[in-house]
């Protein structure tokens, strides 16, 4: 066995330590860029290095498994043939080259997110198109691709000139049979860690995320997350009787898995018309109403004072697709993918059947197309029209990246569209979709004081004057008076954090604004995103039956807490404390200390049964609704 190491599988082994010295030097770099946010006590930094070259050798043996069962089936005419040896050697320069350029894309995910490739990045290789634009449109690809491209050509030809690796390789001659059993090793060891290994068990050695995920390997990650991108509620997490559950949600929500809830307005009911507009990673931090001193949102900062604006709302996750979820269908986030990208996601109780069932044009106007995230098929089969970037003819777009038109381009549809709905004498509502706050974060220039392409400073106050533009334009309409504009963030700007779930990361903006119709005030009771719909509804005074997990904020009984999670842990955050669930059927309940708007202080405390029921209640009876198809989720009659 130890002969058959020097001759073909002497090219395994140089990959693998290829492998290993690329991951080494990549989870370096990337803990030198974050010393401020990690543990670093000796602890902290030997379980990085020692749980991170676990997961890189389990990597690296998926990663050469192909090769090793090629080369050990290979006769060794093949590579007595020169050509073959070109193709052989041509071919391992190709996974040199995808090595070094793995470990730029590293840098550059984490850049983004502080993550090694996880969810997010699966999201992304199925829309390739925006993706591989957004990236051309955001960083010097040709001069990165050029530097790759030396690196690995410097790396081949060290290997091949100095340590005659490759001659010695094509020119061994080994029996077939050891030969095979060598390469069947290399095959049964990736299927044996496929089926034992759990990503998240060993990597979680800290208290710290940051830690956490350092301690990863991204290319094992990033497969890690293609396999588990769906998460069924009742095999990872913990769970109660189905009927106790339905029985505690009754007490919360008011339904159960059979009936509607009604509610009851005392108030005249009104008509008026409704333009939503989710913002594009529009985090609270950014905000000067909040105590940002940078400036980037004047306009948006005097309009919170003109409008009935809430200050302590969460968002429901870290993807846009969460927020529209929570808004659109008002219900808790659900582990794994969202429900708009979901199969079977037609036909559900959602603020779209609701508008539409009182006779609103209701409208999903999006500045990108809309088959990303599956935005298209989602709202266009719950209640919506949908008009994206395919319905805006040429000469009203004045600027558009990869994501999509422009803020203002967008806005101006958006005001087209609500003409159309008041000639015909019908009321509207629209949930208009944003992307300028976006990488790359380009829009038309000489609009604001940063030029286009600065980063993410330009695309809020780009955003913030965006808006502004359409609430001048809308003002000139004989529709205005009577219309109410609520402006909520799809989600926080930046969702990484020292913790598992940083409640920080999650809090964005809502205002509600109609001068004619609503009075100015500001509401600071802790709420989430699921809670917006049930709050206009209650505004316009609307009786309904309701399948709604969200509840009015204004009401007297509205109890306080805030729904947050990503694809994995599931969060409830009330009375300054987070209860998580985690996909290992377990939880954990932290005090939060302090709560800034990018930090938070925690401290690990036992678990409450009563908080943890309540935790249980809302995210079991949702999976397990979506799951059952409940006539819970039709929509609404």
């Amino acid at each position: 066995m130890f002969k058959l190491l020097h001759g073909r599988f002497a090219i395994i082994i140089f990959l693998i330590t290829l492998f290993l010295g690329l991951s080494l030097a990549t989870r370096s770099i990337l803990l030198f860029a974050s010393l401020s946010h990690i543990d670093i006590s000796f602890t902290g930094i030997v379980s990085i290095f020692l749980v991170g070259l676990f997961y890189d050798l389990v990597a690296a043996l998926y990663y050469v498994s192909p090769i090793a069962v090629y080369i050990a089936i290979a006769p060794q005419f093949w590579f007595n043939n020169k050509i073959h040896r070109y193709i052989f050697s041509f071919f391992i320069f190709t996974q040199i080259n995808y090595l070094v350029f793995n470990c730029f894309s590293e840098w550059f995910f984490w850049e983004e997110f502080s993550k090694r490739f996880n969810f997010i990045a699966v999201d992304y290789l199925v829309y390739t198109k925006e993706v591989v634009n957004n990236i051309l449109e955001s960083y010097p690809i040709p001069l990165l691709l050029a530097v790759v491209f030396i690196i690995s050509c410097i790396i081949f030809l060290v290997t091949y000139k100095k340590t005659q690796l490759f001659q010695t390789a094509f020119s061994s001659e080994q029996d077939f049979i050891p030969r095979l059993s060598l390469g069947a090793l290399f095959l049964v060891l990736p299927i044996f860690f496929f089926n034992v290994l759990d990503e998240q068990g060993l990597s979680k050695i800290s208290k710290n995320q940051y830690n956490n995920e350092l301690a990863k390997n991204g290319f094992y990650s990033l497969f890690s997350a293609f396999r588990h991108n769906t998460l069924d509620y009742d095999e990872f997490y913990k769970t109660k009787e189905i009927a106790k559950v339905m029985h505690s949600l009754k007490q919360i929500t008011g339904f159960d898995a059979t009936t509607y809830h009604h509610i009851q307005s005392s108030g005249k009911p009104i008509k008026p018309n409704i333009m939503l507009i989710m913002v594009e990673s529009l985090s609270a931090e950014y905000m000067g109403i909040y105590g940002d001193k940078r400036g980037w949102t004047p306009h948006l900062d005097a309009l919170a004072k003109q409008s009935l604006f809430f200050d302590n709302l969460f968002a429901t996750g870290t993807r846009t697709v969460r927020g529209m979820e929570a808004v659109t269908l008002s219900v808790p986030p659900t582990p794994g993918r969202s429900i708009v990208k979901r199969p079977d996601n037609h036909g559900l109780f959602s603020s779209g059947f609701v508008f539409r069932s009182q006779g609103y044009d209701t409208k999903f106007i999006y500045a990108g197309y809309g088959y990303f995230d599956n935005m298209n098929d989602f709202f266009g089969n719950n209640g919506f029209d949908v008009i994206d970037r395919t319905d805006i003819a040429d000469e009203n777009i004045t600027f558009a990246n990869v994501w999509g038109v422009c803020d203002e381009d967008l806005f101006d549809k958006s005001i087209r569209e609500a003409d159309k709905s008041f000639a015909a004498g019908k009321p509207f509502f629209s949930h208009v979709m944003t992307t300028s706050n976006h990488r790359p974060y380009t829009y038309p220039e000489h609009k604001i004081d940063i030029p286009s392409h600065t980063g993410r400073s330009g695309g809020v106050k780009y955003t913030d004057y965006a808006i502004h533009q359409l609430l001048t334009k809308a003002a000139t309409k004989p529709w205005f008076d009577n219309t109410i504009f609520v402006i909520v963030a799809d989600h926080n700007g930046g969702s990484a954090g020292a913790a598992s779930l940083p409640v920080s990361r999650y809090k964005i903006p809502l205002m509600i604004y109609a001068p004619k119709l609503l009075p100015a005030t500001t509401v600071h009771k802790l709420a989430s995103q699921i809670d917006v719909i049930p709050t206009l509804l209650s505004l316009i005074n609307w009786s309904y039956n309701s399948k709604f997990y969200g509840q009015d904020i204004l009401a007297i009984s509205y109890e306080q807490r805030a729904l947050i999670g990503n694809y994995q842990r599931l969060g409830l955050y009330k009375n300054d404390t987070l209860l998580v669930l985690e996909a290992n059927h377990t939880s954990h309940q932290y005090d939060v200390l302090k709560l800034g708007l990018r930090h938070e202080e925690y401290a690990e405390t036992d678990v409450s049964p009563m908080l943890e029921d309540e935790t249980i209640t809302y995210y079991q009876s949702a999976s397990y609704m979506f799951k059952n198809k409940s006539n819970l989720w039709q929509e609404a009659n």
